[in-house]
């Protein structure tokens, strides 16, 4: 932190903003370990991954503002800055791994009833035993058992197949609206960091501004002061307590020349 201070302000802050994401990760997933219930353990793998989010566009931004200063920056600092950044990428690529670990886990854990339904054809339609029923009857019944059963299970394949392809229309959509949101988070960080860059070539204009208001006051007494010895001089030319400025002394009294003739 000391030394990053030494380089930039903007990249300590940064570098102590990514440090406190990832403490609140690990004690995150220190956490997870401890809860039981599926539904409470997805609600804190959400939060988790919207932290790790955070932690990304934070890293995009440390690396934009070295890039920005590479030129001021000598080959050492700049090697510094890159270790750090890689430092920062494997950090959080860790607890990347290690959330997609507790997904596979939870996902695992949920059961999913695909077909929860009567038992069709499986139910007497009546009283008659099968002692009382002959043969010709009891292979009526089994086909018509059999009829049933390959309707469920028709029905079933049925179902799965719709599940198939609605789940991957929800995966091709979801991808896409994936991409897009990072193509929006890209643009958002680009637009922070233009307003950054903004915000500080507006302050250097505004001291710049300031110093060229503070010389210009400066000239104006000045010329005022200058102005206001020359009317004294002119008004008051026998005053010699105001010097004369070089330059801008009165003209001389002409003087007469007294010529004796021999």
């Amino acid at each position: 932190m000391d030394s990053l201070s030494a380089v930039s302000e903007e990249l300590a802050e940064i570098d102590g903003q990514i440090a406190d994401i990832f403490r609140a990760l690990s004690n995150g997933f220190q956490k997870l370990d401890k809860i039981k219930d599926v539904n409470r353990q997805s609600r804190q793998l959400e939060e988790l991954t919207g932290k790790m989010r955070e932690c990304k566009r934070l890293i995009k931004e440390f690396d934009r503002e070295v890039k920005a200063m590479e030129r001021r920056t000598n080959a050492n600092t700049h090697r510094m800055l890159s270790e750090k950044k890689q430092s920062m990428v494997k950090e959080l690529n860790s607890y990347v791994a290690l959330k997609k670990r507790y997904q596979s886990n939870l996902e695992s854990n949920k059961r999913v009833d695909l077909f929860d339904g009567p038992n069709e054809g499986f139910s007497e339609d009546n009283d008659m035993l099968a002692s009382n029923m002959t043969n010709q009857q009891l292979m009526d019944k089994g086909y018509q058992m059999m009829d049933e059963t390959d309707q469920a299970i028709n029905r079933a394949k049925k179902v799965v197949q719709e599940t198939v392809d609605v789940g991957t229309e929800t995966g091709a959509t979801l991808k896409a609206q994936t991409e897009e949101m990072s193509r929006i988070v890209n643009d958002l960080d680009s637009i922070h960091f233009s307003i950054q860059k903004a915000s500080k070539l507006v302050k250097e204009i505004g001291r710049q501004v300031a110093t060229d208001k503070c010389i210009m006051a400066l000239l104006f007494l000045i010329v005022t002061g200058i102005i206001a010895i020359i009317i004294v001089k002119f008004v008051n030319p026998n005053n010699k307590e105001i010097r004369d400025i070089p330059g801008l002394a009165p003209p001389a009294m002409n003087r007469r020349l007294l010529w004796t003739p021999h």
